[in-house]
């Protein structure tokens, strides 16, 4: 249990934090709402959690919710969720790789000409760590993301100790006073607020990606996917909190990086420094999982001849290899890419996923009803049908209002099929020469 927690703290808590404030303030000057997008947020994780443990406790495979859409309704739905949350999470990689490069010159000048190439170092290293094997990821994750917690405890104390007078003393110096949305514009601001959180908050449901390795996983997963779900939320509203204690309104909105801001103000010169370290630890923590995750899901789907028969070969150690380098192989060509479009396509990507990971939960309590349950989702069939409603609500209001981004995302989704022919066709080819 304690090893799904922190796969998926590690997996959530990461950049998200730093931008995601500052940008939801800007969308919605008002403290309360944008508490409440936060909320909402959460609550949509709370909802679908009992829908995610019932398929995870139910289904105990390694891979992550690529399983429970493969079995429920096929293969191409499984082949879409394994093959776009495989992508997103290379791609989420990527990105944090750089962001750590990035903070890394602060400390290390030197590092500013040479980002992109630290960068790979970052994920070649992390790569090595789990081709030792099982242990060595699951010890990694343990260590960092209890250091990243232990700091984030650390600064919110902090501010809370420090930092009332702070905010005080700004405001009272002005009056400005941001201009709140009406109508439309107000709607697409809830949107894009919320997809935001989304994407923040996505990864508390890290321990399926694990399933096979869990030695009591009809108690240990349930009991991991809730604790991360209120670990995670209760760690980011209390971050928001000690961020608004000691900032006001118009410091954070479209402050992209309001928690440093904070820091600052409590710490002094030695604040810029403190923040950049325990991102930096954070940030580590995160690759970590998203390799543990990006692995798992190969795995899976090679076992079931929707990917390359090899990937499914493990070492001494338990690590799929050929899924491990393909993994980190992947998130290097996003770091010496472009991969922005990306990561701005990552909570539909996410939220298409549940999509169907809900669906599947009510087909297969209909098609399978003798199945073996460890934990049933409580309030089913209401608090399944809310959480597919609201993914559903979420998608078509996505398309929307996000012109751009969404899309192309969903293009993209339909595009997968000649993808997925393809890696069956490769699939069959590499069992009929063995």
């Amino acid at each position: 249990m304690w090893f799904g927690i922190a796969a998926a703290v590690g997996n959530t808590i990461a950049a998200g934090i730093v931008r995601t404030p500052g940008d939801i303030a800007r969308l919605v000057p008002n403290v309360w709402v944008f508490f409440a997008i936060w909320v909402a947020g959460g609550c949509y994780a709370l909802i679908g959690a009992s829908s995610l443990a019932e398929l995870g406790a139910a289904i105990p495979r390694s891979g992550g919710q690529y399983n429970f859409s493969r079995r429920a309704i096929g293969d191409y739905a499984g082949f879409i969720v394994g093959w776009s949350d495989w992508l997103s999470t290379c791609g989420t990689n990527a990105a944090v790789a750089i962001v750590i490069a990035e903070y890394s010159s602060a400390f290390v000048p030197a590092l500013a000409l040479h980002q992109k190439l630290f960068a790979v170092s970052i994920l070649a290293l992390f790569t090595l760590l789990q081709w030792r094997g099982v242990k060595w990821g699951s010890s990694t994750q343990l260590v960092t993301a209890a250091l990243k917690t232990g700091a984030f405890v650390i600064l919110v104390i902090a501010c809370f100790a420090l930092g009332g007078h702070l905010r005080e003393a700004t405001t009272a110096a002005t009056t400005a006073t941001p201009t709140f949305p009406q109508g439309w514009p107000l709607a697409v601001a809830l949107m894009l607020g919320l997809q935001a959180v989304i994407y923040t908050v996505d990864g508390w449901d890290g321990i399926i990606y694990f399933g096979e390795e869990v030695k009591s996983p009809g108690r240990d997963v349930p009991r991991a996917i809730f604790g991360s779900v209120f670990s995670v939320m209760a760690i980011y509203l209390l971050l928001n909190a000690a961020v608004f204690y000691v900032l006001p309104l118009h410091e954070v909105a479209g402050n992209i990086f309001a928690l440093g801001l904070a820091a600052n103000r409590v710490f002094g010169i030695y604040g810029d420094p403190i923040i950049r370290g325990i991102m930096i630890v954070s940030l580590l923590s995160c690759i970590n999982a998203c390799q543990m995750f990006s692995t798992r899901i190969l795995y899976a789907m090679s076992c079931d001849k929707l990917f390359f028969r090899r990937a499914s070969r493990v070492n001494k150690g338990g690590t799929p290899t050929l899924a491990l380098l393909l993994s980190g192989a992947v998130g290097i060509i996003f770091v010496l890419g472009s991969f922005e479009r990306v990561i701005a396509m990552l909570s539909f990507f996410f939220v298409a996923n549940y999509t169907l990971s809900y669906t599947s939960l009510f087909v297969l309590r209909r098609k399978e009803p003798q199945m073996s349950r460890p934990y049933r989702a409580w309030g089913y069939p209401y608090t399944t049908g809310i959480a597919l409603v609201g993914s559903a609500l979420f998608l078509i209001g996505s398309i929307l209002t996000d012109q751009t981004n969404a899309p192309l995302a969903a293009g993209m989704l339909i595009l997968s099929y000649p993808i997925f022919l393809a890696m069956k066709w490769a699939a069959s080819r590499s069992t009929t020469a063995a």
